[in-house]
């Protein structure tokens, strides 16, 4: 059997171990960017806490959810999860270093958010007005009060 003639140096696509970044890096950006991870990662930055506790803080989310984030969240190594060997049986739940890290990551976003939230507010308002439509402007400055 033949082989094709190389096409060159130029190639069409990603190299493999670039794609696999790319995957990987859209992987992690579902997880961090879906709304229980931020709040079981916030919630449990104040300390480990058992199952019942963080379902009780985290307002909305069934059980199914938050077994399910806790589960991916374990997988990434972002929570550890410890089961006590007592009656009645004792599981807690903890950031990880890198949990911890993601933490303070999220905390940044929670301060922009604070430090741009009139903004925000002002264009959706704008945005949802009569028109309908976002009118030309600033592109989010606010004019002060």
């Amino acid at each position: 059997m033949v082989s094709p003639p190389d096409s060159g140096p130029a190639s069409a696509g990603p190299s493999p171990e670039c794609a696999a970044t790319i995957a990987l890096v859209r992987d992690v950006l579902a997880r961090v960017g879906d709304k229980w991870t931020v709040l079981v990662v916030t919630t449990l930055g104040d300390g480990p806490l058992r199952f019942t506790a963080l379902h009780d803080r985290i307002d909305g989310v069934s059980q199914r959810m938050l077994s399910q984030t806790l589960r991916a969240l374990t997988r990434d190594g972002l929570v550890t999860r410890t089961a006590y060997a007592e009656m009645p049986p004792r599981v807690e739940y903890a950031l990880t270093p890198l949990g911890r890290s993601l933490g303070d990551t999220v905390a940044h976003v929670v301060g922009w958010v604070r430090e741009h939230q009139r903004a925000i507010v002002s264009n959706r308002e704008r945005f949802d007005g009569p028109d309908g439509e976002a009118t030309p402007g600033d592109g989010g400055a606010s004019s002060p009060t």
